[in-house]
Order: structure tokens, then C-alpha cells, then sequence
């Protein structure tokens, strides 16, 4: 399963919030959501994560063995 810890631990350490995603990133809240949940989101919208952020996919999702 594939979360997305690292993304609010990469938000947070760059002094952003999910209002900063929404408004200022144009991330819809329904991702934002979904992102939250860890639900799937598309690869487009991990990208634009990678590039808002100047960051690499790491910062932004990890993967999880389903088992633990």
C-alpha cells in the first residue's frame, strides 16, 4: 500500500499547511482528501506534488508492505 506520511512530515519541516495546498497549489480539497485517507491519487498529481515542493517522490509517498 502506498501512503503519504512523508508528504505532511516534508509539508510541516517547509512550514506549509493543506489551506496552502488547496489555495495557493491549486490541489483540489477532494485530493487533498484522499491524500489524508491514503487513498490512490494519479501519478500527474504525485508529480506536481514532487515539483510545488522541489522535492523527490520520497518526501512526498512510501511504500508499505500490505501485511504490516
Amino acid at each position: 500500500m502506498i501512503v503519504y506520511d512523508p508528504l505532511w512530515d516534508t509539508l510541516k519541516k517547509k512550514g506549509l499547511s493543506t489551506y496552502t495546498l488547496r489555495v495557493k497549489f491549486q490541489i483540489s480539497g477532494s485530493t487533498v482528501q484522499r491524500l489524508r485517507k491514503n487513498m490512490s491519487v494519479s501519478t500527474n498529481t504525485l508529480d506536481d506534488l514532487c515539483n510545488l515542493l522541489d522535492c523527490s517522490l520520497s518526501k512526498v509517498a512510501k511504500h508499505v508492505s500490505d501485511e504490516e
